[in-house]
């Protein structure tokens, strides 16, 4: 996620719920507005303003290559969204990282797992944070069973010598840090 995790009375939901995609992926604005629009930038920096194809709030795209990017909603009245980065993989031969899309909270289990267009589960995988080999074993996931700020960064994994495009994997403060902060800037 490029932009911070804001409270809005806008929010996206996107499924399959992951960063990277092969096929189509819907884009789903939710919040107390009848008239949503899903904007995009891309990754030549181009802002695009509406979906190709909108359904009430649902934006469904059938993924190409042009499809990567950063999306958000924006009701009619202006309230926006967290942003979301969606990527689209279009060598069918290629992997693909599964990886949450919103970012994670501190002490949460994440699981993140490598996948073909064909094969949903894979063995031998390696993966990668900030390009750093840190798992290289039969298992096809891998697993953070209390995420950290320190896990934050670009994953990616690597299956038959063929990696997966990185994505960035976002870890926001718990509650119980967000509180200890505020308490600490009182004092």
């Amino acid at each position: 996620m490029l932009f911070p995790d804001v409270h809005s009375a806008a929010s996206l939901t996107v499924s399959p719920d992951r960063v990277q995609h092969f096929t189509s992926v819907s884009l789903t604005c939710e919040g107390n507005f009848t008239e949503w629009r899903v904007r995009k930038f891309s990754e030549d920096g181009r802002l695009y303003s509406d979906c190709r194809r909108m359904t009430g709030s649902t934006c469904n795209i059938n993924t190409s290559k042009s499809d990567t990017g950063v999306y958000w909603c924006e009701s009619g009245s202006g309230e926006f969204s967290s942003a979301v980065n969606i990527t689209v993989q279009n060598d069918g031969n290629g992997p693909i990282l599964v990886s949450p899309v919103h970012p994670v909270t501190e002490g949460a289990f994440v699981s993140l797992s490598c996948s073909l267009k064909t094969q949903k589960i894979l063995s031998n995988v390696f993966f990668y944070h900030n390009d750093k080999l840190i798992q290289n074993d039969t298992r096809g996931e891998l697993k953070i069973s209390a995420v950290s700020k320190s896990d934050e960064g670009f994953y990616k994994c690597q299956y038959s010598g063929r990696e997966s495009a990185q994505s960035w994997m976002s870890v926001k403060d718990s509650c119980f840090t967000r509180l200890v902060k505020y308490f600490l800037l009182l004092f």
